[in-house]
């Protein structure tokens, strides 16, 4: 099966470079990298003209628009049946691409989530950082995984995903007022029953101050946040059945 790789970057030049490496070893010729630029200051894009790969798609977006519409606007404009989503400073592992293949076709489900380890900004293992995990045992505990995502405990982070072309449908476009697109894709794939947990770390995350998923938020904040995901939730359901129909 053919691979899309979906990367949102925004100056991202002090690790992108490596990054894309660890990606573009592991595809095929045709295979594909689908990298949104949110109008970045520093020469992100520089660096990824130089890699001159055919296999690698740059579009540029006009004015910022935020991470979440540009993953949105990756997704929506990969073309092969396996999708990857990426972020800008993460290293993946060797066998990434191959070991969430396999589990994707061999268990026949949309959505793949894995377990990353963490690194700071010179690629040294941070132990004892705190992220959350998946566990495969929970794959198909799809309402205890959606409360998790309510109340904060779920380790689903769009890095460490891979999906199918049939998830696209119920997921795009991602609603403007949504925050977080794995969160958004994590409940739809848990409300289609079509989720799986891999127990195995499949890349590195670089944990630095501008990681965009990472920053700590004040009380309002995450009030508003409890209210998105009720709303986002009956969201999916009218689009599921709307799609049923």
């Amino acid at each position: 099966m053919n691979i899309s790789v979906c990367i949102a970057s925004y100056n991202g030049a002090k690790f992108i470079q490596e990054q894309i490496n660890s990606i573009l070893k592991q595809l095929n010729e045709n295979d594909e990298v689908i990298i949104i630029d949110d109008c970045s200051t520093d020469n992100t894009v520089e660096i990824i003209k130089s890699f001159n790969d055919h296999r690698i798609k740059l579009f540029i977006n006009k004015v910022n628009k935020g991470h979440v519409y540009s993953f949105g606007k990756s997704i929506s404009l990969s073309n092969n049946e396996i999708i990857f989503m990426s972020d800008q400073d993460d290293i993946w592992f060797e066998n990434r691409v191959s070991l969430m293949v396999n589990r994707l076709t061999n268990f026949k489900v949309m959505l793949l989530s894995s377990n990353s380890e963490s690194i700071d900004e010179n690629s040294n293992k941070i132990l004892n950082y705190s992220i959350g995990k998946v566990n495969s045992i929970d794959s198909d505990r799809y309402l205890n995984n959606i409360f998790n995502i309510f109340f904060c405990k779920a380790g689903y982070y769009g890095c460490s995903m891979a999906f199918t072309r049939d998830l696209k449908k119920y997921i795009l476009p991602i609603p403007i007022y949504i925050e977080s697109h794995d969160l958004w894709i994590a409940k739809a794939a848990n409300l289609l029953k079509s989720n799986l947990h891999c127990d195995d770390i499949t890349l590195s995350r670089r944990i630095h101050g501008n990681n965009a998923s990472l920053l700590k938020r004040k009380l309002l904040p995450k009030l508003w946040s409890r209210i998105i995901f009720i709303i986002s939730m009956i969201h999916l359901v009218f689009r599921y059945l709307l799609i049923k129909r």
